[in-house]
């Protein structure tokens, strides 16, 4: 596991969704990736990304291949975790609106609806300020993108939409955006989750 001077790895579960932007993304911040898609990878890992796809087959194959139990594990254990799109669907403690027999690996004290913006066509972008990160504001974008609709006491929002309505959020190890930075060659998420890689690493 990663010491002070020593080079990151971070994991990017790899059963679907786009894990080569983020891969590209964490190189370019000098971290070693390597692809998760079984429970033995989680081992050598200092950090994990959750990509953007379809959190219902992210989830059936998490199950399918004996990952969903060993992901919570991990997140409760203190691994730090980046969610975004599909990956803050399954980092939330509920969903409202999954499909039947849907689950989420949890973690997140926050209630989402998934595609609350409507379909691919009903994608957009915008400029947002985040807490933390100062000029200039993030610009996000969202495809089928999930809302936050609540934020637990255990949970902070990091950003907003115009109307309030909750895309970003943060709580101890865990990351999770509805939008992708990674699209954008936005890093300052990836970056905040390898300070949280580093925090842990020095404890």
């Amino acid at each position: 596991m990663v010491g002070k001077a020593q080079t990151p790895r971070i994991g990017v579960l790899a059963l679907q969704g786009d894990v080569r932007e983020h891969e590209t993304m964490l190189r370019d911040l000098g971290a070693d990736v390597t692809r998760v898609r079984r429970p033995a990878d989680l081992d050598s890992v200092d950090g994990l990304i959750v990509p953007g796809g379809e959190s219902s087959v992210i989830d059936k194959l998490s199950r399918i291949f004996d990952l969903r139990e060993p992901l919570r594990t991990a997140i409760d254990t203190g691994l730090p975790v980046y969610g975004t799109c599909a990956g803050l669907i399954l980092l939330a403690d509920t969903i409202v609106d999954g499909i039947t027999g849907q689950q989420s690996f949890g973690g997140l004290d926050i209630t989402v609806r998934r595609n609350a913006f409507g379909g691919q066509v009903e994608s957009f972008e915008t400029e947002l300020t985040v807490i933390g990160f100062g000029d200039p504001p993030v610009h996000a974008t969202f495809i089928r993108a999930p809302i936050v609709e609540t934020v637990g006491p255990r949970a902070r929002a990091l950003a907003a939409l115009s109307d309030g309505r909750v895309v970003a959020v943060e709580q101890g190890n865990l990351l999770g955006t509805s939008f992708h930075p990674e699209m954008n060659g936005e890093p300052r998420f990836h970056k905040l989750l390898l300070a949280k890689v580093q925090e842990r690493a020095v404890r």
